[in-house]
């Protein structure tokens, strides 16, 4: 009897249009109940913004970011996005991309407007949280998305500090008014599961080996959040940017497509309307472990440095006497 292996489902990610998304969070609601993520804030609203949760973290795997712009913030943002498509590219994602000969002219310049983006785990190519872990508890799965195994970690941070993007986060209690397990008494909620171990979205890991789309991206009422194969994603993303150019909208521009950038691109690619420090976002993501080769040849210069002034310092002695 031949035995045929499964054909590999290919690298899958999100495409969020941050230019449709109209700030309701149901990717929020529907990513902590999938998940089961506990509350992680007494639901009042930060002192800078109409949002509640104001990052990314342990227990908040969707993040909406809500930003107020006036008239001379978006002309701003139009102008820098202006200067790319000058240059011959839509962002910095896609030099390859000619689009010189386009209409820039921009529409009338509203007064105010808000930008709200539907931030995520990058689940990057080349990922410093999974080359930093010493005990295996992140893997890459067959879909190329990078998961925490928590029964695996151990909780000592390393990954936290391996992320370019702020994103992985070890649990707290993430209760209003912690608790031990011994004040909980019957009807009351359950402990928090995985307290002190690393947390992020695993792109519904799960869901996905059921052949479900994840929850963000099904619950999403205006498609801003689109799921599927990441280089078919990718070309959609460049069209949306085209099509954004052409009505003068040249404030769009890609982030996370460029596969030459400091961490070889990433799964979850993003359409935004401003520069990425905008959306706090590092305008250069660089995974860490990058300079590795690079440190180690330099430590074994310095070691053989050592060794030979050692050598050299015992032979010297050696003859004066």
């Amino acid at each position: 009897m031949q035995i045929t292996e499964p054909a590999h489902p290919g690298r899958k990610g999100f495409f969020t249009d941050t230019s449709i998304c109209i700030g309701c969070k149901a990717c929020e609601v529907a990513c902590k109940e999938w998940n089961r993520n506990p509350a992680d804030s007494d639901w009042k609203l930060s002192d800078s913004s109409y949002d509640n949760t104001t990052h990314l973290g342990a227990d908040t795997w969707r993040h909406v970011a809500f930003i107020e712009q006036g008239k001379e913030k978006i002309e701003q943002a139009r102008e820098s996005g202006r200067r790319l498509v000058s240059l011959g590219m839509p962002t910095r994602a896609v030099p390859q991309e000619d689009l010189s000969g386009v209409d820039t002219t921009p529409p009338d310049t509203p007064d105010f407007r808000w930008l709200m983006s539907s931030d995520v785990c990058k689940h990057c190519t080349h990922a410093g949280c999974l080359d930093v872990c010493p005990t295996g508890a992140l893997f890459r799965t067959e879909f190329g998305t990078v998961v925490v195994q928590a029964d695996v970690c151990n909780g000592c941070g390393t990954c936290v500090a391996g992320c370019p993007f702020g994103v992985i986060e070890r649990r707290k209690d993430g209760l209003v008014q912690p608790k031990t397990n011994r004040d909980f008494t019957a009807g009351e909620q359950a402990p928090t599961p995985h307290v002190g171990v690393a947390q992020k979205c695993t792109l519904c890991y799960d869901r996905l080996v059921d052949g479900q789309t994840p929850a963000c991206a099904q619950t999403c009422p205006t498609t801003s959040i689109k799921f599927g194969d990441h280089d078919d994603l990718a070309e959609q993303a460049r069209e949306r940017v085209r099509e954004l150019h052409a009505k003068g909208l040249t404030e769009a521009r890609l982030y996370g497509a460029n596969p030459n950038d400091g961490v070889g691109g990433t799964g979850s690619i993003f359409l935004l309307l401003d520069e990425p420090e905008v959306y706090g976002l590092p305008p250069d993501p660089r995974v860490p472990t990058a300079d590795l080769p690079r440190m180690f040849n330099r430590a074994s210069l310095a070691a053989a440095g050592m060794i030979a002034g050692v050598v050299l310092a015992f032979l010297t002695g050696g003859r004066r006497r």
